[in-house]
């Protein structure tokens, strides 16, 4: 049985050349992407027992997303074999290593949740993760929020919003957040999604608000800072490897799977997180930097096999 099931979309991820056209074509190099698509794979890289559940399309863009899962020890039992086009999502990194985005998402595979497919999802995995576009598009993002309603008993339930502007309103995940805090027992973010789900509000009275709905460990990821973490409001900062990036691409779900991969080995995933220590979050977060800094020495969400080593050693 996998230890976690991660539930979402798989995303074409094609990447401009830094030229843009030449000889009057636009050339673009697809890589397999998606945060959970990404989570999905650290974990399985990592040698976590791990199933993706996500409706992956036929054609060349279905082809690199099963390529990508089954290569990197993913398990794709409970994906569906989708009728609709994949999802697109055409990327521009900046000079800093940051990138944009621009979708093709309209009718695409990764939104047309029934029910019936959700619930064939094995029970008895003891973390569910699951959020990014996957939560905020209809009609599948109600549903996977039934469905983690019903398995929280048995199961630890982990979110990441990975807030997209250009994808979906602000307004829309802001209206769901109170859901998602309500269900999840790690709640992973970035600053930048922090500034669009609670504007002007610090991390730590944010952390501190969803507490209080039952958020029992956030994680806000700083970037070249590091990570905030706070434990029942019991906080620790880690700081990041410095390190000279290629790109961010991916880097957020990297930490993900660093995190829960960490929980998962400290026999932590399966309920509420009762008995979790600071140190081990500590413990736990500075392993997840780590993986997510050697994910950014390479283009595109690739994340290394192991992982542990801080990658500005060399």
């Amino acid at each position: 049985m996998e230890h976690i099931t991660v539930i979402g979309e798989a995303v074409a991820d094609a990447f401009l050349p830094a030229g843009r056209a030449a000889d009057g074509a636009l050339r673009m190099e697809v890589r397999p992407g998606g945060g959970p698509l990404n989570t999905a794979v650290g974990l399985g890289r990592l040698g976590t027992p791990v199933t993706f559940a996500g409706r992956l399309a036929a054609g060349p863009f279905g082809d690199l997303f099963r390529e990508r899962l089954a290569s990197s020890r993913v398990g794709l039992a409970s994906s569906v074999a989708a009728a609709e086009q994949a999802t697109l999502a055409v990327t521009a990194v900046g000079p800093s290593g940051g990138a944009g985005y621009e979708f093709y998402a309209e009718g695409t595979a990764d939104w047309q949740w029934t029910a019936a497919e959700l619930d064939a999802i094995p029970a008895g995995a003891r973390c569910l993760h699951t959020g990014s576009m996957a939560l905020v598009r209809e009609p599948g993002g109600p549903l996977i929020e039934e469905l983690l309603a019903r398995r929280r008993a048995g199961a630890t339930i982990s979110i990441d919003p990975n807030v997209r502007p250009l994808f979906a309103p602000a307004g829309r995940y802001r209206d769901r957040l109170p859901v998602w805090t309500a269900l999840a027992d790690v709640f992973r973010l970035s600053e930048e999604d922090l500034a669009v789900l609670a504007p002007g509000t610090a991390p730590e009275d944010a952390c501190d608000a969803w507490h209080a709905d039952g958020v029992r460990l956030v994680a806000v990821t700083l970037g070249a800072r590091g990570a905030l973490l706070s434990l029942g409001g019991e906080r620790v900062t880690v700081p990041a490897p410095e390190i000279e990036p290629v790109d961010t691409v991916g880097a957020g779900d990297a930490f993900t799977a660093g995190l829960l991969h960490r929980l998962d080995g400290q026999g932590r995933l399966g309920g509420r997180l009762a008995g979790l220590t600071l140190a081990e979050v500590a413990a736990a977060a500075e392993f997840a930097v780590r993986h997510a800094a050697a994910t950014c020495l390479v283009p595109g969400a690739d994340p290394p096999w192991g992982g542990g080593q801080d990658p500005s050693s060399g």
